[in-house]
């Protein structure tokens, strides 16, 4: 079996190297995450910027060798297509926006927005170590609400798997697979000017 791809970002202009090397695999080796590698991303996400520092982010955590049963009803939430790899993923995992100000109780409208940024810090942390997380919106929301008691005022923002990664052609289909040609297709990003303007929309 080869070495996984290097997945570097191709960056237009200098950027650290710690954000070129965050990626988004779907091939895991199945290998347990070290607690002590979990604790590190949950302190990263436990720092992130947060409106009020109201920290509205919780997760759910299932690992693959510890909590099989929660394991796979987590794997049971995400869509048919990410189901096909997320199982060889060492933890799954689901974040989890308060949508409240725990203060006054009124709407938090930026829940989500520091939800993703916690996520996006935990994301870097796994980088760090030479782990990878994917992040997917490809999951049931209201299936993941049932299965794992999640009160009214909290919302299932994404479900994300942890891992080592592992070559492409673990993929289900290896190398002639579609989820193989995605694993090591060029990485690709909008122009910064299709979405970075100065004075005014679209300058």
């Amino acid at each position: 079996m080869t070495m996984p791809p290097d997945r570097e970002a191709p960056a237009e202009h200098p950027i650290e190297a710690l954000l070129r090397r965050r990626w988004s695999p779907r091939s895991f080796t199945g290998a347990p995450v070290a607690q002590a590698a979990i604790d590190s991303l949950l302190e990263a996400a436990r720092w992130a910027a947060s409106s009020s520092n109201q920290q509205p982010w919780h997760l759910i955590l299932a690992r693959r060798d510890t909590e099989p049963e929660a394991f796979a009803r987590l794997l049971g939430t995400l869509a048919p297509g990410n189901q096909a790899w997320a199982d060889k993923a060492g933890v799954l995992m689901l974040a989890v926006a308060r949508m409240t100000n725990p203060a006054n109780g009124n709407p938090n409208r930026d829940a989500f927005y520091d939800t993703g940024a916690a996520m996006a810090q935990m994301a870097l942390q796994a980088a760090a170590l030479g782990l990878q997380l994917h992040q997917m919106g490809g999951f049931d929301a209201a299936k993941a609400r049932e299965a794992f008691g999640i009160p009214e005022g909290y919302e299932p923002a994404a479900a994300i798997a942890l891992g080592h990664v592992a070559p492409a052609e673990a993929l289900p289909g290896g190398m002639d697979g579609a989820l193989a040609a995605r694993e090591v297709a060029p990485r690709q990003r909008r122009p910064i000017g299709d979405w970075a303007f100065f004075g005014s929309w679209r300058q």
